[in-house]
Order: C-alpha cells, then sequence, then structure tokens
C-alpha cells in the first residue's frame, strides 16, 4: 500500500488494551469515548470480545522506527447490534445473493452513537488504506466507519467510500448565564411547557450532581442497575457488563457525571454522561420507578443546566429521539462510511443511499421549521 508514496507498515494488535496507553492516546481522539481508557475497559470487562460479537482488531500504522504515527478502534462484528447506523437490509440482500455478510470490519466506538474521530492519528488516509486491505485480503463483505468525524467525510470519499448520513438532536449553548436565559429564546408556549415538566418531574424528590470521585461505589451499583432497566426493555440483553461500571469511575475520573433523582435519600433513576473537550455527552438512563417527565429532567434539562454552568458549548443526548426538538435539541447530520468491495454490492447500496440522502434532506428541512427557538420577530 502506498501512502504519499511511502511504505506503510500496518500491523493488527490483538486488542487496544495491548498498545501503551501513552502511545494510544497520543493520537488525539478529542473525546473520552476514543480515549485508551473507555476502549479498553470495554475489553477488560468483556463488554466487547469473547462472545460479544465485538473482536477487538485494532489497526495501527507504524513509523519505520517502529514508533505508532496512527491507529483505528476497529472490530471484526459477527452481527449488525449496538452500531445505531442500521445496514441489515444490506446483510439480508448480500446473504440472499450466497455471500456471507458477517463478519465484516467496524471502525467504531462500540455500542456509542457519538460523532467523533475514527482515524486517529495524522495519516488518515493510511489508515482507510490499511482497513480497506484487512477487508479484501479477508475475504470480508464490507467495512464500515460509523459516527465519523465530519472533517473524516472527505478523506473516505478521497477512497471512494460510500458515505451515509443520519439526524441527531444536539443542544447548544449560545452563550447563555443561565437556564432561565435559554428559556427566554423560546417562544412562550415551549417555555411554559418545560416549566411544567419540570415541576412535575421534581415533585418530591432530590436532584443531584456527582463528578468525579463523588460517585462512589454504591451510586455505580445503582447505575447499573437503571441501566439494566432501560438496556432489557429496549435491546433485550443489555450490551455493557457490570464490571464495565464497575470500573467507569476509576477509567475515566472526573470525565463521569452522574444524575440522580432521589427520594427520601434513595436513588429512583439516574442519568451518566461523559465530559468531553466544550461538550456533555448524555449516554445511560434509567429508572426504579415510573415518574412523568423525570427522563426529560436528568437526561435533558439538567444536561442542559449543567453545561450552561460550567461553560461547555453543547450537549449529545445521544440517538434518534424527534421529541428532543420540543425540549430545544437540533438536528445534526452524522455520517458514515462503507466500503464494499464487490463492485455490484457497491453499486445497489449507493442508489439505496443516494435516495435515502434526499428523504434526509427533506427531513432535516422539515425538524428545523418546527425548532422552538422564537425569531425576533415573532415576541
Amino acid at each position: 500500500m502506498a501512502d504519499r508514496d511511502q511504505e506503510i507498515i500496518a500491523r493488527i494488535a490483538s486488542g487496544v488494551a495491548s498498545v501503551p496507553s501513552a502511545d494510544w492516546d497520543s493520537m488525539g481522539g478529542g473525546d473520552p469515548f476514543t480515549g485508551h481508557a473507555f476502549l479498553s475497559l470495554l475489553e477488560r470487562s468483556d463488554s466487547v470480545g469473547r462472545h460479544s460479537g465485538w473482536t477487538p482488531v485494532p489497526i495501527l500504522i507504524d513509523q519505520p522506527d517502529g514508533s505508532l504515527s496512527a491507529a483505528a478502534p476497529a472490530y471484526l462484528k459477527a452481527h449488525s447490534q449496538g452500531e445505531y447506523v442500521f445496514d441489515h437490509s444490506w446483510a439480508d440482500a448480500w446473504q440472499r445473493a450466497g455471500g456471507d455478510y458477517y463478519p465484516k470490519l467496524q471502525l467504531a466506538v462500540p455500542f456509542t452513537p457519538v460523532p467523533g474521530r475514527r482515524l486517529l492519528g495524522p495519516r488518515p488516509q493510511a489508515l482507510i488504506a490499511a482497513a480497506e486491505a484487512v477487508t479484501v485480503n479477508n475475504g470480508l463483505s464490507s467495512a464500515h466507519a460509523t459516527f465519523i468525524a465530519p472533517q473524516e467525510v472527505a478523506e473516505f470519499e478521497a477512497r471512494k467510500w460510500l458515505i451515509r448520513e443520519g439526524i441527531q438532536y444536539h443542544w447548544f449553548n449560545r452563550g447563555y448565564a443561565s437556564f432561565d436565559a435559554f428559556l427566554d429564546a423560546l417562544s412562550s408556549r415551549k417555555r411554559k411547557a418545560i416549566r411544567k415538566e419540570r415541576a412535575a418531574a421534581i415533585a418530591g424528590l432530590e436532584i443531584v450532581a456527582l463528578r468525579g470521585s463523588e460517585i462512589e461505589p454504591p451510586h455505580w451499583d445503582w447505575m447499573w442497575r437503571f441501566y439494566l432497566d432501560t438496556g432489557s426493555r429496549k435491546w433485550g440483553r443489555p450490551y455493557l457488563t457490570k464490571a464495565f461500571f464497575d470500573g467507569l469511575g476509576r477509567a475515566l475520573g472526573d470525565a463521569a457525571l452522574l444524575i440522580l433523582a432521589l427520594r427520601n435519600g434513595r436513588p429512583v433513576a439516574g442519568a451518566l454522561n461523559l465530559i468531553g473537550k466544550g461538550t456533555l455527552y448524555g449516554r445511560y438512563w434509567g429508572a426504579t420507578e415510573e415518574v412523568p417527565f423525570l427522563h426529560f429532567e436528568l437526561s435533558y434539562y439538567q444536561a442542559i443546566e449543567w453545561a450552561i454552568t460550567h461553560g461547555l458549548g453543547s450537549v449529545q443526548a445521544g440517538a434518534q429521539g424527534e421529541h428532543k426538538l420540543a425540549r430545544g435539541y437540533e438536528p445534526v447530520l452524522t455520517h458514515s462510511a462503507h466500503f464494499l468491495p464487490d463492485p455490484n454490492f457497491n453499486e445497489a447500496v449507493a442508489r439505496f443511499l443516494a435516495g435515502e440522502r434526499r428523504a434526509i434532506a427533506a427531513e432535516m428541512e422539515a425538524l428545523t421549521e418546527m425548532l422552538p427557538y422564537r425569531s425576533s420577530a415573532s415576541e
């Protein structure tokens, strides 16, 4: 392979945990999810590996002197679960044609629909070429890079990967001095609705925010219970293990933020967030009581309030959820990239994606018109 007329020295590691943390983190992913601590914890906790269907195969690019110059979190996938970019119809079509869609190569952060860099370090083209070689040389059906950073789209397009779009909802801090200042930017009807929701959600409850070392083992036990509740209802079998939650506080330190709702001092619901550079990432939520609007309070409003107080520029509250619009979250495009070596399969998926992009463009236009923010002329 060639990378700007230089030879690529690429290798597959047995996992991120096998790479020295200083070497991996020197590649600069820019968010907590691509850091060595998070990815290696997924491995050590058996959330990936073994029988999970996610086999870690991180792609590493070495300098001629053997030092690491680029890396990509990568996995051999035995299914399409936990990705949040759905290709089940592609798998069905490939298998009906007599092929084996799985395993496939996935450049991603497992179970984490958070946009960010998947090509770490200064040699993105070398990493993409290496991913292609892994796919072709091992007879894999395809390679996929999901929730890539916007600046990576052009890198994948340069090697003719297909680009797929999706929609998420993010909140943006436009210099608000307080949560009330944020509400003042909304229409009167939406302001009143949010205040009513918040009052109903916290009636009889105490809300506490714990960060880093403030989160003690009993708190993590509660968050595990909350995660199990949500996971069993949404996925049938939760992806993450208890060992993951047990180790998360030690692994991430002050990057962890846990917001709990207490009734008579006992947690009844919780939302776990991770703190990045300028962004608060909402990840897991759950409850042992059904309380109207409590999900919105812990996962959306408390996150917005914390971000304003601590000067963060945005909140990302996970995948999907058109109901976030009414709470001030705005539609944004997400991107994934797909390498399909078979030319006929590639052409069929390209046609599908062209139609999907038209539908998404129309949806983005409609969603933007539904935003609750008041115009300067309206109030």
